[in-house]
């Protein structure tokens, strides 16, 4: 019983040593903002821009209208994607965060696509199946994330990839594979 006791006291202290000299947090950021602009007038710079004086900044460095404007769908793919990063809101530089709006005609699709500099690096794609316009917003965890949409990368780059090449990696005719490369 002595022992138990021994070994239940012990494990408490340990625990709550343990406990005392742990501890985690994120760090403190070097700076709470940091407005982008191309005028090296400051000797900041920082993700690609120079920062404004903060007493500078104003609240159209967090502003853009253009998110209430539909966007022209008569395309290809029947969508329209209005980004808006650090390049729209210059406000946003350092914090990590940009927004789209995607405009859908009925039937209309954001093909398959990927960020490179954002977390949703996965394929992904959208589809309206409905019979009437239709608009999303979404948030996206990278200042600039980029976008790659892979029929174009695959089919259209540049310079072009080997026919032959497709052909094996899609188990394609290569006459199918010629026709995807002009139309992209």
């Amino acid at each position: 019983m002595k022992v138990f006791r021994f070994v239940a006291v012990m494990s408490s202290l340990l625990a709550a040593i343990a406990v005392s000299f742990v501890s985690a947090s994120d760090p403190s950021p070097l700076q709470d903002f940091c407005v982008g602009t191309n005028e090296p007038s400051n000797i900041v710079f920082v993700n690609g821009k120079f920062c404004k004086d903060p007493k500078l900044a104003t609240a159209d460095d967090f502003f853009f209208s253009g998110l209430t404007k539909p966007g022209n769908t008569t395309n290809r793919v029947g969508s329209n994607v209005t980004t808006v990063n650090v390049n729209q809101i210059s406000g946003l530089n350092t914090l990590g965060i940009s927004i789209v709006r995607v405009d859908y005609a009925p039937g209309g699709q954001n093909p398959p696509h990927t960020h490179p500099r954002g977390t949703e690096g996965l394929i992904h794609f959208q589809f309206n199946i409905g019979k009437i316009k239709a608009v999303a917003f979404a948030a996206l965890s990278s200042q600039n994330p980029g976008v790659i949409t892979i029929a174009n990368s695959v089919f259209g780059s540049n310079p072009p990839i080997d026919p032959h090449v497709l052909t094996k990696a899609f188990q394609l005719d290569m006459n199918v594979i010629k026709f995807l490369q002009s139309v992209f």
